[in-house]
């Protein structure tokens, strides 16, 4: 029977008037990966610093690998590992002698420091770069080793704070399947945060949907899914003519379509899968829905965004992904 790593009851944070965190009740089973999704400024971070004792809540309690935030954050940072917004590198130290260090710190013996580094920088492929600066380092290396960086002494929670913010979409997906071993090979609980839900699919087992403090979803991907009564979808651009809507707006799969301020809404009948739509020409005339099986929808609504026109047919892909 899983243990329950993460549980908070009514936890509330307030900053003035604004209510950063408000009302917020969860559990996280042991050994989850577990994705809080929510747009910048949802209450995310402000979460995971509560959750570290790193802020004292005005209201609720919050338990973390059963040590109480506010009497016993010592012990939760001791068994957790935290990649916050800062990397905690230092870059003109080596990849090896920045992890060397941290090792130092956590009081690891030098025979179990060198093979935890190894075998970090080996799975995270950065062994043969050890010996580099970091500061000559790419952001997505530098982020590989920030994460080799909080499994170091070997916690039984992480907390990631939108780690792939701001890496290119190849290094974000290195990085995410880097991710995805990691948490099954070394049998930690995750906490990670995002607004990107195609990074939520890929690495959660479970999620939580956060906006203006408030707690307003948890569950599997499929139980939310479930829960999705109007699937939709939304393209953004222009040159979206009457021939295109009525195309639409006769496909049996469409419920309704409206088109405002260069914003296309596609309303889909339930169960429908949302898929990328086929465009045409420069002009965007719609041709053919794809005849690949299509990813089922996510929430609702779905973001799509046109690619730049140009004369080649091309896909509208889901932002983000």
């Amino acid at each position: 029977m899983n243990t329950i790593a993460i549980r908070t009851s009514s936890l509330r944070r307030d900053f003035g008037p604004i209510h950063a965190v408000d009302d917020v009740s969860l559990g996280i089973a042991a050994g989850t990966v577990f994705g809080f999704l929510g747009p910048n400024g949802a209450g995310k971070t402000t979460t995971i610093r509560l959750l570290l004792g790193l802020l004292e809540p005005n209201g609720g309690r919050a338990e973390v690998l059963g040590f109480d935030t506010r009497t016993q954050a010592d012990d939760i940072r001791q068994h957790s590992g935290a990649l916050l917004e800062h990397s905690g590198l230092y870059e003109r130290l080596t990849a090896e002698d920045n992890l060397e260090f941290y090792g130092r710190v956590w009081h690891m013996s030098k025979a179990d420091r060198q093979a935890r580094i190894q075998g970090l920088l080996t799975d995270m492929g950065l062994w043969e770069r050890r010996k580099e600066a970091v500061g000559t380092w790419s952001r997505g290396m530098k982020q590989k080793l920030a994460v080799a960086r909080t499994l170091l002494h070997r916690p039984t929670l992480i907390f990631l704070d939108e780690p792939t913010a701001g890496l290119d979409p190849v290094a974000a997906a290195a990085l995410r399947e880097d991710l995805s071993a990691l948490a099954t090979r070394e049998g930690v609980t995750i906490f990670l945060t995002t607004h990107n839900l195609a990074e939520a699919e890929k690495l959660c087992q479970r999620v939580g949907v956060i906006n203006k403090g408030r707690l307003l979803a948890m569950g599997t991907l499929d139980e939310l899914r479930a829960h999705n009564e109007v699937p939709r979808v939304e393209v953004t651009g222009g040159g979206f003519g009457e021939a295109v809507l009525s195309k639409l707006r006769g496909r049996p799969e469409v419920r309704g379509v409206a088109e405002k301020n260069g914003k296309l809404s596609i309303d889909l009948q339930p169960g429908v899968p949302t898929a990328p739509l086929w465009a045409g020409h420069a002009n965007r005339r719609l041709t053919s829905w794809p005849r690949t099986p299509p990813p089922r929808c996510s929430t609702s609504p779905t973001r799509w965004i046109a690619t730049s026109p140009g004369p080649a047919r091309r896909w509208l892909t889901r932002s983000g992904s």
